[in-house]
Formats: structure tokens, sequence, C-alpha cells
């Protein structure tokens, strides 16, 4: 398997190329240079596998044996989800009314990322071990990423990571987490951290644009086990001949009759949508729906083809959807689009160039007909923590509240649809608005440590050269490290 630059200027690499260089040199994101499509067969085969079962079997597919043999792949995801607080790694609660709960907040740091990144972190050492190589990571994140990222390497020896957060725009726990104990961050009074003016100036790999993002999350696509239902008798195929299932076409229709069609619904829509979208085309049965925030572009992307920046970013309860440089939606214009990197380099260069694109006609077609979108507000995301606590005796945090809306709004429709809302974090990194929705929370003893650690960050100012303080800083922990 090989991988291009979603702008096509690159040229292809191998997994390991791609881990370790985030951007692309042409400034696109890397993708898989071609998708496998999964035969009837591995699809009932697959829908009995747990989550770590699931992993295993997609990056056997996405990354060569001669890079990671498969015993040692194994053995790197099982050592990536050992620290997880759940025997299943992800949970499906299912509750009244058909909603159904897919928990991908179990890891160290209560949140989704960390699914992803601990495979990664078990990756980046598999090769800097082999290599016998140190590697210093640049991290921006609206909150969850830096945590994750900062767990997915703690202890290493060849790893120096630095974090960069939003001033007062994460929650209280997720900035804890990311300033207590020897974690070095760095707070921006910027409203995105995506520190892409630091890349030529500073020697990093950035988990922030890791394309392997695919490799704890495709799974969520197919995680809900035993869900798809799916039928073995004969007589359930007798319109299709085997010439007519050997096209790809038939197959997933075959597959959309056999199964109970899954629709799935996305907050945090930027990661999880690519895979699901690359899920899609794998051959999986599934509808994806983005929900998001007041920051809806992109929800104006998809069922208007406006892909623009509002003049500002509207601080919401739903906080690490706070963005308005959605800058995974690459991808998605690049899968959509069949791989037309002229297109995607044409439409990216013109979105930070003038902050404003109008997508052509056919991409948004394809874009609306292949997925759904809504907006929540805050009122709405309160409303829908409340009865689901009533209803349930079940707290969501705020952006899976988002989900949830979604789910109620429209659980009078196709009653025999299988719907999943997926959970990106446990409602305890949400604090502020659970109270807000006038809820009680249990808070662990691990969040409650968390409250009672001492703080360190570097406060980085608008107009302070970023770059400069940043490199302080690598050098610093560098010249720390060598005295020991």
């Amino acid at each position: 398997m090989r991988y291009v630059s979603t702008r096509g200027g690159a040229g292809s690499t191998d997994f390991e190329g791609a881990l370790f260089s985030g951007y692309a040199i042409d400034g696109g994101l890397f993708m898989p240079e071609s998708i496998p499509v999964l035969d009837f067969t591995t699809l009932k085969t697959w829908s009995s596998f747990s989550y770590p079962e699931l992993v295993k079997q997609l990056c056997s597919m996405f990354i060569s044996p001669e890079l990671i043999p498969k015993p040692e792949l194994n053995d790197l995801i099982d050592r990536a989800f050992s620290r997880f607080k759940h025997k299943e790694v992800v949970h499906l609660s299912r509750l009244k009314n058909g909603l159904n709960v897919l928990e991908l907040w179990h890891g160290a740091t209560y949140a989704f990322k960390d699914l992803s990144l601990s495979c990664t972190g078990q990756f980046l050492q598999y090769f800097l071990k082999k290599r016998k190589k140190h590697v210093t990571i640049l991290v921006g994140t609206s909150g969850d990423t830096g945590s994750s990222a900062i767990e997915s390497v703690r202890g290493e020896k060849n790893v120096d990571i630095f974090v960069l957060l939003p001033h007062g725009l994460c929650s209280k726990v997720q900035e804890l987490q990311m300033t207590t104990g020897d974690n070095t961050s760095l707070e921006t009074s910027y409203e995105t951290c995506k520190p892409l003016a630091l890349y030529p100036k500073v020697s990093t790999t950035t988990t922030t644009c890791l394309f392997w993002s695919l490799a704890g999350a495709i799974p969520y696509a197919n995680s809900t086990k035993g869900s798809l239902c799916l039928r073995t008798d004969p007589a359930d195929l007798p319109y299709f001949t085997d010439r007519e299932l050997q096209d790809v076409t038939t197959r997933i229709s075959v597959i959309h009759r056999l199964c109970l069609c899954k629709v799935i619904c996305i907050p945090r829509f930027l990661f999880f949508g690519v895979a699901g979208c690359i899920a899609q085309k794998m051959g999986l049965p599934i509808e994806l729906v983005a929900v998001v925030n007041d920051n809806d572009v992109v929800h104006r992307a998809i069922q208007h083809g406006d892909f623009s920046m509002s003049k500002t970013v509207k601080s919401t309860l739903a906080s690490a959807m706070d963005i308005q440089e959605p800058y995974n939606m690459e991808r998605i214009f690049w899968l959509f689009s069949g791989s037309d990197s002229n297109l995607v380099k044409s439409l990216m260069e013109e979105f930070y160039n003038t902050k404003s694109v109008k997508l052509p006609s056919e991409l948004q077609k394809k874009l609306s007909e292949g997925l759904r979108s809504c907006t929540v507000s805050d009122e709405e995301i309160l409303q829908t923590m409340r009865k689901c606590k009533e209803d349930n005796h079940y707290l969501l945090c705020p952006h899976t509240a988002t989900a949830v809306c979604y789910h109620y709004k429209h659980s009078d429709c196709h009653p025999s649809i299988f719907r999943c809302c997926l959970a990106p974090a446990s409602p305890v990194k949400f604090e502020d608005a659970v109270c807000k929705a006038g809820l009680p929370l249990e808070v662990s003893p691990e969040i409650s440590k968390l409250k009672e650690m001492e703080t360190r960050s570097c406060t980085l100012k608008r107009g302070e050269d970023w770059a400069k303080i940043l490199q302080h800083q690598i050098e610093a922990v560098a010249k720390q490290q060598n005295s020991v």
C-alpha cells in the first residue's frame, strides 16, 4: 500500500514515510493510493469481531508486512489498547426508543482520540527504535488531541512532545490533562492552534494531521458488534448471479439488502468523517450524518457548497467543534471528487487565500448525496442532555448530545434502521456543560487528582514570534535531556 498527497505534488510514499511526514511537501494530506473493497464474506466475518480484531484486520490491509510483520503489528495493537478501562475497548450502550450510543472514550484521557493515537504512538515507537532515532512532536489541539498524544508517548525517551492549546477555549479537565505533571504545553491567544506557520521553521512531526487516524477510526463504522444482523439463508440471494455478484455496485447493493443498514450520527465529523467515508467505499452498509454546532462550515459545504469561514468562531458547549478552518475537509473533497488532486489543490489554495470557496456543482451534488448534515444549538444540546438523563439515567457529553439530538428528531423515521450515535468523550471532561444542564456529575478519582496537581505552561501571545519561542523550548528540553 502506497500513500499519496491530496494535492498530487508529492509523489507516493509508504506507511512509515507518511507517518513521519505530517503534511505532504506540497501542503496536502496523505491518503491511501487505493481503497480495497471488502466482499460479502469478509463483512459477514467481521461483523462478529471485537474492536481490537477489527483494527488488526484493517491495519494489515494498509500497512505492508515488509514494514511491520503481522505478528509484530498485532502485538503493537494489543499494547495500544492495554490501558483501556473497558474490556471491549469500545462499548455500545443500547438505550430506550432505539437510541444506541457507541462509547469511544474508555482510554487514558476519556476521549476517542485515545483509540487512534494509542496506535499511532506504538507505530512511532516501533520505527524510532528500529531506526535508532529521536523525534520531536508538535501537536495543535482544540482539546482532546493534545492529551491523547501526550499519553500515547508518555515515558518514551526517544520522543519529545509539545502541545499548543487555545487559551480559555478547552474545558478545565482538558486543560489540566495537558498542563499537569511533566507535560510541555503552550497556551495560545488564537482561536485556532493549527500552527502551520511553524512548520518551515521547526523540525517536527505532527500528530495533528497524521492521516493514520484510520488505524483507530475506521472500525467505529463496524464496531457495533452484532448489529448488522447478517442473514445466511441462500434464499436471500434469489435475483443475483455469480457474475453479477462480482460487480462492486451490485455487491454493495446485496450487502445493503442483507444487512440492517446503519445510520451513524457523527459529532466531531472532521475526524470520524474521513474514516466513515473510506468505510463506505470499502463496502460497509452505512449512512453518515455530520452533526455540527453553530460553527457550521461543514454543514454549509455539504448542503450548499458554501465552504467559507464565518467572521468569528462562536464559543459553544461543544467546544471541540468550535473551528472555522476544517482542514480534514480536504480529504473528504479528495474522496468525493474521485481523487482529483488538481481540483483539491485549487479549492484548498483558494480557501486559505480568500477564506471563501463555492464548491463545483458536481462535487457539491456528490457530497449532499453521500452525506447528511445538520446543526445543533447550545440550547438543543442542553435539552438533549436532560432528556437522555431523564429517559435513560444516562449522562451525555455535549458533543455526544449533538448526535443524540439528531436521533431524537428522527426517531420516528424508518424505525427499522439501526441508528448509532458516536460518543467521542466522557461527560467528566465537560463539567461546566453538565452543570449548565442542571445535572449531577460523579467525578472519577483520576480527574479529582488532576485538580490537585501543579500546572505549568508557556503563554504565546498575539504578535509574538511563536517559532522562536517554541524553538527555545525545544532546545531547552533537549539540553536538559543531554545533561542527564
